[in-house]
């Protein structure tokens, strides 16, 4: 695997702009249109969990459970961005995760920030 598979984060062409700051420079905030969040459950199979065990034993790297981790945190950004426009926005500000054992069968993810109207200054 390389280290590729292992990126997150928004394309560059993404018309919802997404930023963990308050504000974004050159910019001001027209419109503060409110929360907004993207939330996935995934469960792991019980491959990953039988190779996770045995390498917590010998240490190193998950790499399997990393890049899961990655695709879920990239599945919960695109549902955060999707409601944003949804709801007219162009930028979702202050964006975080929350990341939560879901029952024991899963990892919840949230991403979740404030959805707004951004112009040029």
């Amino acid at each position: 695997m390389g280290i590729e598979e292992f990126g997150g984060g928004q394309a560059a062409q993404a018309d919802v702009l997404v930023v963990t700051t308050n504000d974004v420079p050159g910019y001001q905030v027209t419109q503060v249109i409110g929360e907004v969040f993207g939330l996935t459950v995934r469960s792991r199979h019980l491959g990953s969990q039988i190779g996770a065990g045995l390498k917590s034993m010998i240490g190193g790297e998950l790499k399997g459970l990393t890049k899961t981790l990655v695709e879920t945190r990239n599945q919960a950004i695109e549902r955060l961005v999707e409601q944003a426009r949804a709801r007219g926005a162009n930028a979702v500000l202050m964006m975080r995760f929350d990341v939560t054992e879901a029952a024991d069968v899963g990892t919840e993810v949230c991403a979740y920030g404030t959805a707004a109207v951004i112009s040029k200054v």
